[in-house]
Protein backbone atom coordinates (compact mmCIF):
# COMPACT_ATOMS: atom_id res chain seq x y z
CA UNK A 1 0.00 0.00 0.00
CA UNK A 2 1.15 3.67 -0.88
CA UNK A 3 0.60 4.17 2.81
CA UNK A 4 3.26 2.04 4.18
CA UNK A 5 5.76 2.45 1.83
CA UNK A 6 5.84 6.33 2.60
CA UNK A 7 6.38 4.79 6.39
CA UNK A 8 8.58 3.04 5.75
CA UNK A 9 10.66 5.92 4.26
CA UNK A 10 9.46 7.86 7.02
CA UNK A 11 10.67 5.56 9.32
CA UNK A 12 14.04 4.73 7.54
CA UNK A 13 14.47 8.66 7.83
CA UNK A 14 14.16 8.58 11.63
CA UNK A 15 16.64 6.09 12.09
CA UNK A 16 19.27 7.73 10.13
CA UNK A 17 18.17 10.87 11.92
CA UNK A 18 19.10 9.36 15.05
CA UNK A 19 22.36 8.68 13.57
CA UNK A 20 22.79 12.14 13.34
CA UNK A 21 22.03 12.80 16.90
CA UNK A 22 23.92 9.64 18.26
CA UNK A 23 27.35 11.36 16.07
CA UNK A 24 26.48 14.69 17.87
CA UNK A 25 26.12 13.37 21.23
CA UNK A 26 29.72 11.69 20.80
CA UNK A 27 30.82 15.37 20.08
CA UNK A 28 29.53 16.75 22.97
CA UNK A 29 31.05 13.74 25.37
CA UNK A 30 34.38 14.19 23.45
CA UNK A 31 34.53 18.48 23.46
CA UNK A 32 33.78 17.97 27.23
CA UNK A 33 30.32 20.07 26.58
CA UNK A 34 28.39 18.19 28.27
CA UNK A 35 28.14 20.37 31.33
CA UNK A 36 27.46 23.32 29.36
CA UNK A 37 23.76 23.98 30.44
CA UNK A 38 24.83 23.45 33.99
CA UNK A 39 22.95 20.83 35.82
CA UNK A 40 19.98 21.85 34.70
CA UNK A 41 17.35 20.04 32.87
CA UNK A 42 15.11 20.50 30.90
CA UNK A 43 16.20 24.14 31.06
CA UNK A 44 19.58 25.23 30.10
CA UNK A 45 21.41 27.38 32.89
CA UNK A 46 18.14 27.70 34.52
CA UNK A 47 16.44 29.32 31.37
CA UNK A 48 14.34 27.53 28.13
CA UNK A 49 16.94 29.27 25.68
CA UNK A 50 20.61 30.58 26.92
CA UNK A 51 21.71 34.12 26.27
CA UNK A 52 25.00 35.05 24.96
CA UNK A 53 25.78 31.50 25.24
CA UNK A 54 29.15 30.09 25.25
CA UNK A 55 30.21 27.26 22.64
CA UNK A 56 30.04 24.49 25.10
CA UNK A 57 26.75 25.96 26.31
CA UNK A 58 25.73 26.19 22.54
CA UNK A 59 26.67 22.87 21.78
CA UNK A 60 25.10 20.87 24.71
CA UNK A 61 21.47 22.95 23.91
CA UNK A 62 22.04 22.36 19.90
CA UNK A 63 22.00 18.52 21.35
CA UNK A 64 19.34 18.55 23.72
CA UNK A 65 17.21 20.81 20.79
CA UNK A 66 18.13 17.50 18.68
CA UNK A 67 17.24 14.82 20.80
CA UNK A 68 13.86 16.45 21.67
CA UNK A 69 13.02 16.88 17.56
CA UNK A 70 13.48 12.68 18.18
CA UNK A 71 10.91 12.61 20.41
CA UNK A 72 8.36 14.36 18.32
CA UNK A 73 9.59 12.18 15.45
CA UNK A 74 9.15 8.73 17.30
CA UNK A 75 5.53 9.71 18.66
CA UNK A 76 4.79 10.78 14.45
CA UNK A 77 5.89 7.45 13.75
CA UNK A 78 3.95 5.36 16.32
CA UNK A 79 0.86 7.33 15.27
CA UNK A 80 1.40 6.67 11.96
CA UNK A 81 1.86 2.80 12.23
CA UNK A 82 -1.61 2.59 14.03
CA UNK A 83 -3.12 4.31 11.25
CA UNK A 84 -1.48 2.24 8.73
CA UNK A 85 -1.46 -1.13 9.96
CA UNK A 86 -3.59 -3.31 11.32
CA UNK A 87 -3.97 -4.47 14.80
CA UNK A 88 -1.34 -7.21 16.39
CA UNK A 89 0.94 -5.57 13.31
CA UNK A 90 4.80 -6.46 14.58
CA UNK A 91 5.50 -2.27 13.08
CA UNK A 92 2.89 -1.33 15.33
CA UNK A 93 4.95 -2.91 18.77
CA UNK A 94 8.72 -2.28 17.12
CA UNK A 95 7.04 1.52 16.40
CA UNK A 96 5.80 1.49 20.87
CA UNK A 97 9.44 0.20 21.68
CA UNK A 98 11.27 2.61 19.76
CA UNK A 99 9.05 5.49 21.63
CA UNK A 100 9.95 3.76 24.74
CA UNK A 101 13.66 3.83 24.65
CA UNK A 102 13.61 7.23 23.04
CA UNK A 103 12.04 8.04 26.41
CA UNK A 104 14.47 6.13 28.60
CA UNK A 105 17.70 7.79 27.02
CA UNK A 106 16.23 11.18 27.68
CA UNK A 107 15.69 9.87 31.22
CA UNK A 108 19.42 8.68 30.99
CA UNK A 109 20.74 11.67 29.47
CA UNK A 110 19.07 13.89 32.05
CA UNK A 111 20.75 11.72 34.66
CA UNK A 112 23.78 12.57 33.39
CA UNK A 113 23.16 16.70 33.73
CA UNK A 114 21.61 16.21 37.05
CA UNK A 115 24.33 13.99 38.71
CA UNK A 116 26.92 16.06 36.96
CA UNK A 117 27.89 13.07 35.51
CA UNK A 118 29.22 15.30 32.91
CA UNK A 119 32.64 17.49 31.92
CA UNK A 120 35.07 16.13 33.77
CA UNK A 121 33.89 13.96 36.14
CA UNK A 122 35.63 10.40 36.59
CA UNK A 123 33.65 8.35 38.64
CA UNK A 124 33.12 4.82 38.18
CA UNK A 125 28.95 5.89 38.05
CA UNK A 126 29.47 7.96 34.90
CA UNK A 127 31.45 4.83 33.53
CA UNK A 128 28.64 2.66 34.36
CA UNK A 129 25.85 5.07 32.97
CA UNK A 130 27.72 5.50 29.49
CA UNK A 131 27.29 2.19 29.50
CA UNK A 132 23.70 1.73 30.14
CA UNK A 133 23.39 4.81 27.63
CA UNK A 134 24.94 3.12 24.76
CA UNK A 135 23.02 0.03 25.38
CA UNK A 136 19.79 1.93 25.47
CA UNK A 137 20.71 3.58 21.99
CA UNK A 138 21.38 0.31 20.37
CA UNK A 139 17.86 -0.99 21.71
CA UNK A 140 16.50 2.20 20.38
CA UNK A 141 18.40 1.69 17.06
CA UNK A 142 17.02 -2.20 17.16
CA UNK A 143 13.64 -0.78 17.25
CA UNK A 144 13.94 1.51 14.52
CA UNK A 145 15.31 -0.76 12.06
CA UNK A 146 12.87 -3.42 13.06
CA UNK A 147 10.01 -0.98 12.28
CA UNK A 148 11.52 0.36 9.18
CA UNK A 149 12.52 -3.25 7.52
CA UNK A 150 9.36 -4.87 8.16
CA UNK A 151 7.44 -2.04 6.89
CA UNK A 152 9.57 -1.66 3.83
CA UNK A 153 9.98 -6.04 3.15
CA UNK A 154 6.76 -6.97 4.92
CA UNK A 155 6.07 -8.69 8.48
CA UNK A 156 6.87 -12.55 9.02
CA UNK A 157 4.03 -14.35 9.59
CA UNK A 158 5.29 -15.57 12.79
CA UNK A 159 9.04 -15.92 14.53
CA UNK A 160 10.36 -19.22 15.24
CA UNK A 161 13.24 -20.45 16.70
CA UNK A 162 15.95 -21.83 14.08
CA UNK A 163 17.69 -24.06 17.05
CA UNK A 164 21.51 -23.10 17.37
CA UNK A 165 21.08 -20.58 14.77
CA UNK A 166 19.29 -18.87 17.12
CA UNK A 167 21.94 -19.44 20.03
CA UNK A 168 24.67 -17.93 17.90
CA UNK A 169 22.70 -15.16 16.97
CA UNK A 170 21.82 -14.05 20.67
CA UNK A 171 25.66 -14.63 21.63
CA UNK A 172 26.38 -12.58 18.55
CA UNK A 173 23.89 -9.60 19.54
CA UNK A 174 24.84 -9.82 23.50
CA UNK A 175 28.85 -9.98 22.31
CA UNK A 176 27.77 -6.64 19.88
CA UNK A 177 26.50 -5.41 23.16
CA UNK A 178 29.61 -5.69 25.46
CA UNK A 179 31.67 -4.50 22.76
CA UNK A 180 29.66 -1.32 22.46
CA UNK A 181 29.68 -0.75 26.32
CA UNK A 182 33.45 -1.72 26.62
CA UNK A 183 33.55 1.37 23.62
CA UNK A 184 31.96 3.83 25.52
CA UNK A 185 34.17 3.65 28.48
CA UNK A 186 37.43 3.54 26.37
CA UNK A 187 35.81 6.66 24.77
CA UNK A 188 35.50 8.64 27.66
CA UNK A 189 39.06 7.53 28.97
CA UNK A 190 40.68 9.18 25.89
CA UNK A 191 38.32 12.42 26.08
CA UNK A 192 39.31 12.86 30.15
CA UNK A 193 42.77 11.25 30.19
CA UNK A 194 44.31 11.99 27.15
CA UNK A 195 47.85 11.05 25.32
CA UNK A 196 50.62 13.15 23.68
CA UNK A 197 51.62 10.22 22.11
CA UNK A 198 51.41 6.87 21.10
CA UNK A 199 54.15 5.79 23.29
CA UNK A 200 53.05 7.79 25.94
CA UNK A 201 49.05 6.20 25.72
CA UNK A 202 50.40 2.60 25.74
CA UNK A 203 52.23 3.66 29.04
CA UNK A 204 49.47 4.85 30.42
CA UNK A 205 47.42 1.91 29.60
CA UNK A 206 49.67 -0.55 31.52
CA UNK A 207 50.65 1.19 34.35
CA UNK A 208 49.26 -0.01 37.51
CA UNK A 209 49.00 3.80 39.27
CA UNK A 210 46.54 4.75 36.51
CA UNK A 211 43.47 5.91 36.80
CA UNK A 212 41.03 2.66 36.39
CA UNK A 213 39.23 4.62 33.10
CA UNK A 214 42.71 4.55 31.63
CA UNK A 215 43.56 0.61 32.34
CA UNK A 216 40.45 -0.37 31.08
CA UNK A 217 41.18 0.90 27.59
CA UNK A 218 43.62 -1.98 26.83
CA UNK A 219 40.16 -4.21 27.08
CA UNK A 220 38.28 -2.27 24.07
CA UNK A 221 40.65 -3.97 21.38
CA UNK A 222 40.42 -7.58 22.38
CA UNK A 223 37.15 -7.67 22.93
CA UNK A 224 36.78 -6.10 19.61
CA UNK A 225 39.04 -8.74 17.53
CA UNK A 226 37.51 -11.45 19.76
CA UNK A 227 33.78 -10.43 18.68
CA UNK A 228 35.23 -10.26 15.43
CA UNK A 229 36.31 -13.37 14.94
CA UNK A 230 33.04 -14.55 16.66
CA UNK A 231 30.66 -13.00 14.15
CA UNK A 232 33.08 -14.15 11.13
CA UNK A 233 32.91 -18.15 12.22
CA UNK A 234 29.01 -17.22 12.83
CA UNK A 235 28.46 -16.09 9.20
CA UNK A 236 30.55 -18.96 8.25
CA UNK A 237 28.68 -21.18 10.24
CA UNK A 238 25.27 -19.80 9.22
CA UNK A 239 26.06 -20.11 5.54
CA UNK A 240 25.78 -23.91 5.31
CA UNK A 241 22.38 -23.61 6.04
CA UNK A 242 19.44 -22.42 4.03
CA UNK A 243 20.28 -19.03 2.94
CA UNK A 244 18.59 -16.81 0.71
CA UNK A 245 19.55 -13.82 -1.66
CA UNK A 246 18.66 -11.38 1.25
CA UNK A 247 20.49 -13.56 3.64
CA UNK A 248 23.49 -13.29 1.96
CA UNK A 249 23.89 -9.71 1.01
CA UNK A 250 22.89 -8.92 4.99
CA UNK A 251 25.99 -11.33 5.71
CA UNK A 252 28.55 -9.66 3.53
CA UNK A 253 27.56 -6.13 4.64
CA UNK A 254 28.06 -7.24 8.11
CA UNK A 255 31.65 -8.40 7.40
CA UNK A 256 32.41 -5.36 5.40
CA UNK A 257 30.79 -2.71 8.20
CA UNK A 258 32.74 -4.94 11.01
CA UNK A 259 36.20 -5.26 8.36
CA UNK A 260 35.76 -1.19 8.10
CA UNK A 261 35.09 -0.91 12.10
CA UNK A 262 38.56 -2.85 12.84
CA UNK A 263 40.49 -0.34 10.42
CA UNK A 264 38.65 2.48 12.07
CA UNK A 265 39.78 1.36 15.68
CA UNK A 266 43.24 0.72 14.63
CA UNK A 267 43.54 4.40 13.39
CA UNK A 268 41.62 5.57 16.60
CA UNK A 269 44.56 4.38 18.17
CA UNK A 270 47.59 5.41 15.87
CA UNK A 271 45.87 9.28 15.47
CA UNK A 272 45.33 9.48 19.74
CA UNK A 273 41.47 9.30 19.09
CA UNK A 274 40.38 12.67 17.79
CA UNK A 275 37.29 13.37 17.71
CA UNK A 276 36.00 13.61 14.41
CA UNK A 277 37.48 9.60 14.15
CA UNK A 278 35.01 8.91 17.35
CA UNK A 279 32.34 10.34 15.93
CA UNK A 280 32.42 7.98 12.84
CA UNK A 281 34.07 5.19 14.90
CA UNK A 282 30.72 5.29 17.02
CA UNK A 283 28.44 5.84 14.26
CA UNK A 284 30.08 2.28 12.39
CA UNK A 285 28.96 0.53 15.73
CA UNK A 286 25.32 1.96 15.02
CA UNK A 287 25.11 0.50 11.84
CA UNK A 288 26.78 -2.90 12.66
CA UNK A 289 24.14 -3.67 15.45
CA UNK A 290 21.78 -2.47 13.36
CA UNK A 291 22.53 -5.54 10.52
CA UNK A 292 22.96 -7.94 13.14
CA UNK A 293 19.46 -6.97 13.94
CA UNK A 294 18.33 -7.51 10.35
CA UNK A 295 20.98 -10.89 10.15
CA UNK A 296 18.86 -12.23 13.55
CA UNK A 297 15.52 -11.40 11.84
CA UNK A 298 15.97 -12.89 8.26
CA UNK A 299 16.39 -16.29 10.74
CA UNK A 300 13.55 -15.97 13.08
CA UNK A 301 11.03 -14.67 10.98
CA UNK A 302 8.74 -16.79 8.96
CA UNK A 303 7.22 -15.70 5.40
CA UNK A 304 4.87 -17.28 2.91
CA UNK A 305 6.82 -16.05 0.13
CA UNK A 306 9.82 -18.29 0.13
CA UNK A 307 13.08 -17.34 -1.53
CA UNK A 308 15.53 -20.09 -3.25
CA UNK A 309 18.72 -20.49 -1.62
CA UNK A 310 21.48 -17.77 -3.32
CA UNK A 311 23.23 -20.61 -5.60
CA UNK A 312 19.95 -20.90 -7.06
CA UNK A 313 17.61 -18.07 -6.91
CA UNK A 314 17.17 -15.95 -10.13
CA UNK A 315 15.35 -13.47 -8.25
CA UNK A 316 14.45 -12.17 -5.10
CA UNK A 317 11.34 -13.37 -3.72
CA UNK A 318 10.71 -16.20 -5.84
CA UNK A 319 7.02 -18.34 -4.59
CA UNK A 320 7.55 -22.22 -3.73
CA UNK A 321 5.10 -24.30 -3.86
CA UNK A 322 6.41 -26.01 -0.31
CA UNK A 323 6.86 -22.82 1.81
CA UNK A 324 10.24 -22.97 4.33
CA UNK A 325 11.54 -21.02 6.90
CA UNK A 326 14.94 -18.73 5.32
Amino acid sequence: MPSQRKFAVYAWGVFFYNLLVIAWGAYVRATGSGAGCGAHWPLCNGVIIPREPRIETMVEFSHRVSSGLTLVLVVILVIWAWRAFTKGSLVRKAAVFAVVFTITEALVGAGLVLFELVAENTTLIRAFSMMVHLVNTYLLLGALTLTAWWAARGEPERLVWPGVNGLILVVGLVGLLVLGASGAVTALGDTLFPAGSLTEGFQQDFSPTAHFLIRLRILHPVIAVSVGVYLLAAVVWLRRSHNTPVQVTISNLLIGLFACQLALGIMNIYLLAPVWLQMIHLVMSDLIWAVLVLAAETRLGFRATFERPAHQAVEVGIESAAPENP
